[in-house]
């Protein structure tokens, strides 16, 4: 059992520096680019822009902070159970790191949306005009693709079986 504690400890404190990470960045870029010009890193192809992102990626549900926490939360507490349901196993390692960057970008743009109203998105590929983005985005964006990616191709059925809802044979809840 103290296994299970570790690993859930490990999971918090991953998360916790992750969020950190993320909010320091949007700190930075509030800081430096609110107000001012573009700092253009690779002409033509990338920038470090600020923007009030009160929607989700590509501006879509304005004002709809509600919807976001509700989405928020329900991504958090899965990853939870994910991660408390998770064997520990070094096979396992994928989707726990995918369950620490899930819950990392969920919390940091959860916590600019309820301190501010908004989130603080400053990368921007002007190359092919792509939405300015943020670090917990990063975070969301590669976690959801290797989770897709371990679960399509590297887990068997069986692999996933502990994180099934249904009662396991013997089980007690």
């Amino acid at each position: 059992m103290k296994k299970k504690w570790e690993q859930f400890a490990a999971f918090f404190l991953g998360c916790a520096l992750l969020v950190g990470l993320d909010q320091w960045t949007k700190a930075l870029a509030s800081a430096h680019l609110k107000g001012a010009p573009p700092i253009v890193v690779l002409d033509g192809i990338f920038e470090l822009t600020y923007l009030e992102n009160r929607g989700a990626a590509f501006g879509l549900l304005q004002g709809q902070q509600a919807v976001f926490l509700v989405i928020a939360i329900a991504v958090m507490a899965a990853a939870v159970y994910g991660v408390w349901r998770m064997p520990p196993e070094r096979k396992y390692i994928p989707l726990y790191l995918c369950a620490v960057g899930l819950v990392s970008g969920a919390a940091g743009n959860m916590i600019d949306r309820l301190a501010q109203g908004y989130v603080v998105d400053f990368f921007y590929f002007c190359l092919i005009d792509f939405p300015v983005f943020n670090v917990a985005d990063c975070y969301v964006t590669l976690s959801a693709a290797v989770l897709a990616l371990t679960i399509l191709f590297y887990y068997r059925d069986q692999d996933l079986e502990p994180f099934s809802l249904r009662r396991q044979k013997g089980e007690i809840r």
